[in-house]
């Protein structure tokens, strides 16, 4: 079945197009690593969102602006020190977290800014993976993860199984989640069955406890 029952948006990529189905209309977003802002514009343009954004990237955030989107152009980990608590109905940090050199930091930042938390990320667990490492003996290069191990921006990897996990010892609570592959169509397909083994990605909304 498809993933995504509520926006039918051609530009999002597949896991974007599930996190904007997520979000309230007329909420507060904040984007963090916002890349060229096509997820806040769609959701200012279908969702009346109130919506900003944080990227490193100098083109990016120009790209950002020429759309007539507020984006800051900074670290997503030293930026959200500046805001209030709760200053957002939503923070998304959509397939940026394998990034990030302190993730646990992040995620507290995120929660206290926040009210809730959407998060995506690839499923480094995912059976092409393991089968890529066990017949070839190298670092896996799939379309989910495709960088060579010397050119990776990916500082970490991590499965389902491991977030489920890592929201116990941190603490966070899950609200919501989807596995999903993507589709031949752009969209993405949900994975019920066996999820840490057959989906490449996984979507969660958190918040604090």
């Amino acid at each position: 079945m498809a993933a995504e029952q509520c926006l039918d948006l051609p530009e999002l990529r597949f896991d974007l197009r599930i996190v904007a189905s997520w979000i309230e209309p007329g909420s507060r977003v904040l984007d963090l690593g916002c890349a060229d802002g096509k997820l806040l514009r769609v959701l200012r343009d279908t969702k009346n969102v109130r919506g900003l954004g944080i990227e490193h990237d100098e083109d990016e955030v120009v790209s950002c602006v020429a759309q007539g989107l507020s984006v800051i152009h900074g670290d997503i980990n030293r930026e959200l020190a500046g805001f209030a608590d709760n200053a957002f109905d939503y923070v998304v940090v959509s397939q940026t977290l394998q990034q990030a050199y302190e993730p646990t930091g992040l995620l507290h930042e995120m929660l206290r800014v926040g009210r809730r938390g959407i998060v995506s990320f690839p499923n480094f667990c995912c059976l092409p993976i393991r089968l890529q490492m066990a017949f070839s003996g190298h670092v896996p290069v799939t379309p989910e993860l495709p960088y060579q191990w010397y050119n990776t921006p990916n500082i970490r990897v991590l499965s389902l199984n491991d977030f489920w996990a890592y929201s116990r010892a941190v603490p966070f609570s899950i609200t919501r989640s989807l596995a999903v592959n993507p589709a031949g169509d752009g969209k993405a397909r949900e994975v019920r069955f066996w999820p840490n083994l057959l989906a490449s990605y996984g979507i969660f909304m958190i918040r604090g406890r």
